[in-house]
């Protein structure tokens, strides 16, 4: 009887323990130093935390003169005649509409004691009055100290009456794909809404600025979500909740907390952000292009135009050459070369990696303040004579015309014959040859006396730009 009665006992600690590794698998091999189970149990002690710390942000802007956007969408709901007409008389195309209140709704969250908040641009850009809502159901007028439309951020202030408790910023580069993150916000003005998720995918480029770097995560992130935080496990703030996808579910963007945390710092010191400059032209190195240049991958940025008198230039940065890292960290697209120059002190001095002509070599350039004018072109195509082109040398007058430097140099192609090799290889008219077979090439005669000593059925490879798009190479058999 006793070994009955044990039998239970046995089969129940049997059932608990297979059920909390089932729940929790890989934590019987986990490593003793584990921090993060594999499934938590709940996001209440997260939420319980961060709430305090998240407001809402309500916005007023005033309309001037209704528009046609009023019209649409303040038209009659009743039909053709609206019986308000009756009384007031009807709207026509001559008579101006009133004005109106447009408002909005976002979130925010606190970052230090004596009341900044952070949140999107388009969350309060251009806003007749803001409203700030504490977790607690106070309301706060707020300020604006600063906005970066580039990067949509935006920090706010409120003068509280009250202790506020800020969230901690974390480090969002240790963020890896698969991390459970917790977004908190008002989607569609619900107030302290929380929803989980992981994070998808980093790096994310959505087309939405020339500083794209975003967090994708399947957090719920809904309009009024918009300036929230992102949270991970450890409560500290990794990402600011910015896009979604409307046509899709479960995919939301958020912008990189270590993207965001320098542009604060600018805006609470001075209001704006200044990013560093150059003064080159960039592109991707494709496979074609690494192989011209001799490069056994892709690695790098190629460089296609070098500013006279910009910071580059003084730094003996020269076209052609591929930029492989800054200030020792790696650079393997446009993105990761703008961002990291875009981010840098200006004033200070930084070591650039880059390839020339097959030989690794290190330079130092000091960059200075961008200017919004400024903007860092992209290169374009070339090729040659013989294959169905017509050619003209490069002039400071069509030079302009044609979206090129007065310094530049090579040859311009006025016509492609329809079905020719040229046309066949994709070149277009107003396509610019710099080299043939890694020669430079200043004018016709030196295009023809390069062509002239290529034999009959060898490959003639042609360096060229294509605007304001990049470098090219095109290889036809002569």
């Amino acid at each position: 009887m006793k070994q009955l009665k044990r039998a239970p006992v046995f089969l129940s600690i049997f059932f608990v323990a297979t059920l909390l590794v089932y729940q929790n698998p890989g934590r019987a091999n986990a490593s003793p130093k584990a921090e993060v189970l594999m499934i938590p149990g709940n996001f209440s002690e997260i939420a319980e935390q961060a709430r305090p710390s998240v407001v809402n942000i309500r916005t007023v802007k005033i309309v001037k003169g209704g528009s046609r956007v009023f019209r649409h969408f303040f038209q009659s709901p009743f039909g053709e005649k609206n019986p308000l007409e009756d009384f007031f008389g009807p709207f026509t195309e001559n008579e101006p509409a009133p004005d109106f209140k447009q408002r909005s709704l976002g979130s925010g969250f606190i970052i230090d004691r004596d009341g900044y908040i952070v949140t999107n641009n388009h969350v309060i850009e251009n806003a007749d009055q803001i409203k700030v809502k504490l977790a607690n159901g106070n309301e706060y007028d707020a300020t604006v100290v600063g906005l970066d439309p580039k990067t949509d951020l935006a920090l706010i202030k409120i003068s509280a009456s009250e202790p506020l408790k800020p969230l901690t910023l974390g480090d969002s580069d240790k963020l890896k794909v698969g991390s459970w993150v917790t977004a908190i916000g008002s989607p569609f003005g619900l107030e302290q809404t929380v929803t989980a998720g992981i994070v998808s995918a980093k790096g994310r480029t959505i087309g939405s600025g020339p500083y794209d770097d975003f967090i994708q995560t399947d957090a719920s992130i809904n309009p009024g979500n918009s300036g929230g935080p992102l949270i991970n496990m450890r409560g500290h703030v990794v990402g600011i909740n910015t896009a979604i996808i409307f046509r899709a579910q479960g995919i939301g963007f958020a912008i990189p907390i270590n993207l965001a945390r320098g542009i604060i710092d600018q805006l609470k010191e001075s209001g704006k952000v200044t990013r560093g400059w150059l003064g080159i032209g960039i592109q991707e190195l494709t496979p074609e292009l690494a192989e011209y240049y001799g490069k056994k991958d892709q690695k790098g940025v190629l460089v296609t135009q070098v500013y006279k008198g910009d910071p580059a230039d003084k730094g003996g940065i020269q076209p052609k050459d591929v930029i492989l890292t800054v200030n020792g960290k790696p650079v393997f697209t446009t993105r990761d070369l703008s961002l990291l120059i875009a981010n840098s002190p200006v004033g200070k001095r930084m070591s650039i990696k880059l390839v020339r002509d097959g030989k690794e070599k290190t330079l130092y350039v000091t960059p200075t303040k961008r200017r919004e004018s400024e903007i860092t072109a992209k290169p374009g195509k070339d090729i040659g004579e013989n294959f169905g082109l017509k050619l003209v040398s490069l002039t400071s007058g069509n030079a302009r015309r044609l979206g090129f430097s007065e310094d530049e140099s090579g040859i311009v192609i006025v016509d492609v014959k329809v079905g020719g090799k040229a046309d066949n290889g994709g070149l277009r008219r107003g396509d610019l040859i710099k080299e043939v077979n890694h020669t430079p090439v200043r004018t016709i005669e030196d295009f023809q006396s390069q062509v002239e000593n290529i034999s009959p059925g060898n490959v003639v490879q042609l360096l060229f730009r294509r605007g304001n798009f990049g470098y090219y190479v095109v290889s036809l058999t002569k």
